[in-house]
């Protein structure tokens, strides 16, 4: 049936109009749900201020590396590797940096995260505290490093995987070296 009404727009008008709602809604609450998942913000402008702490913790090029973030049932895998097997420059600073964590963490120091992320990130303050109960072993890789977290206490586990969800986010972002 058409409308004879003509203050009203033609039915398929009113329909574009209420799907244009609905999906920037959808777009909207999926921006607050980002938010409140991982305790940023999804704005362009604390993005790319999250881009320039990195670059300030982070000695490597962070473009030209990927990082993963892979949960185990006794912890996780952070992995830091080069893009290219030829960039040696790279695997050097990644190893370098990923040494260097792996003794902080172990001392309850997340520091560097931390100013990177923002120290509201879920599973930060537990993994802090609970240092003692977490081991964090280094281990170099022929293009990169890896530190393999784990624990006996599954209230750790449960906060390290957050927090690796909320790294693995924020790494995804356009000069953050990529994640899974």
């Amino acid at each position: 049936m058409t409308s004879t009404d003509a203050s009203r727009p033609p039915r398929k008008q009113r329909r574009r109009w209420w799907l244009a709602g609905a999906a920037a809604l959808i777009l909207a609450t999926g921006g607050i749900g980002y938010a409140m998942a991982t305790g940023h913000q999804a704005a362009n402008g604390e993005a790319q201020t999250m881009v320039a702490h990195a670059a300030q913790v982070m000695p490597f090029d962070l473009n030209a590396t990927t990082h993963t973030f892979t949960k185990t049932t006794t912890g996780g895998v952070e992995q830091i590797v080069a893009n290219s097997a030829r960039d040696q420059h790279n695997i050097t600073l990644i190893q370098q940096h990923l040494s260097k964590e792996a003794d902080q963490f172990a001392q309850g120091n997340y520091s560097d995260p931390a100013n990177i992320h923002g120290t509201a990130m879920h599973g930060l303050q537990e993994l802090q505290a609970g240092a003692s109960r977490m081991q964090s072993n280094y281990e170099q890789l022929p293009m990169g490093a890896k530190i393999t977290f784990t624990s006996s206490d599954a209230t750790l586990v449960t906060a390290l995987h957050a927090w690796f969800d909320a790294q693995t986010m924020d790494h995804a972002m356009p000069g953050m070296g990529g994640g899974n």
